[in-house]
């Protein structure tokens, strides 16, 4: 079987957000065993997977990100849009924008601190599209 669930997610401010309950919500009934892809359907954002107990982590991975593609680079052509919009580019791509996690017992099997995040790179985003795919 495969079903195939295209949902929002609310709009966010920029930083990293835990949304696995959001996502969870959107999927309905999970099969016994199978797959799950997430793909989200954006440029200037991401997904990922990493911690989903303390909040220091998601502080700490937007530092991150921060320090590594900065804004208003003199090299940036991109720049219609905005100072985050070519850095929230660069940061999609860094992370991505799709992930697979296994479905065990109809339930995400993730491991015991993981959640899933989405990365939002842009200062006035809009809710952000996903695609989520069940194999099972």
């Amino acid at each position: 079987m495969i079903r195939q669930v295209e949902f929002t997610l609310r709009p966010r401010r920029r930083g990293m957000h835990l949304v696995t309950d959001e996502i969870a919500a959107q999927l309905g009934e999970l099969p016994e065993t199978g797959l799950l892809h997430l793909f989200l359907q954006h440029t200037s954002a991401a997904l990922t997977l990493n911690e989903n107990a303390d909040p220091d982590v998601r502080s700490d991975l937007d530092a991150v990100f921060d320090h590594l593609v900065r804004e208003r680079e003199p090299y940036y052509t991109h720049t219609l849009e905005g100072d985050d919009d070519m850095p929230a580019h660069a940061k999609s791509t860094l992370a991505g924008v799709s992930l697979t996690i296994p479905v065990t017992r109809h339930r995400l099997n993730l491991g015991t601190w993981q959640g899933v995040y989405l990365c939002e790179f842009r200062n006035g985003a809009r809710g952000r599209h996903i695609v989520a795919t069940l194999i099972g």
